[in-house]
């Protein structure tokens, strides 16, 4: 059953996509939200069940939102189109799901559920 789940994306089309995209699946959406800052703002706010990550936001990176989540045990997965986002991130992103840029559907919604388990 879906939950809650926060969107950090710095691309606005992309984020309003993935938001009606997962609304319309039945997930309730925190954000989506562009940057670092105000992420850390959301969580403080509220714990998500799962998060999606963009890598690069303008130009910070997105492992302090990353270390957050890990912090707080939420799983979360990765919307980049870098191969490895390890390699930008660091360490703070490994292990975690990169569902790619552009993701499919099936593919999204198959890795926020097994998340969400």
């Amino acid at each position: 059953m879906p939950g809650t789940v926060l969107i950090v994306e710095d691309e606005f089309m992309i984020a309003l996509d993935l938001q009606l995209l997962l609304e319309r699946q039945g997930w309730r959406v925190i954000g989506p939200t562009a940057t670092v800052a105000s992420a850390l703002q959301l969580l403080e706010d509220e714990t998500p069940t799962v998060a999606l990550l963009d890598v690069k936001l303008g130009g910070q990176l997105v492992t302090p939102v990353a270390e957050s989540l890990r912090a707080q045990d939420v799983p979360f997965a990765l919307t980049s189109a870098y191969e490895d986002p390890e390699q930008i991130a660091g360490k703070a992103v490994a292990r975690a799901p990169n569902v790619g840029k552009p993701s499919t559907e099936r593919r999204l919604l198959a890795t926020l559920e097994k998340l969400a388990a």
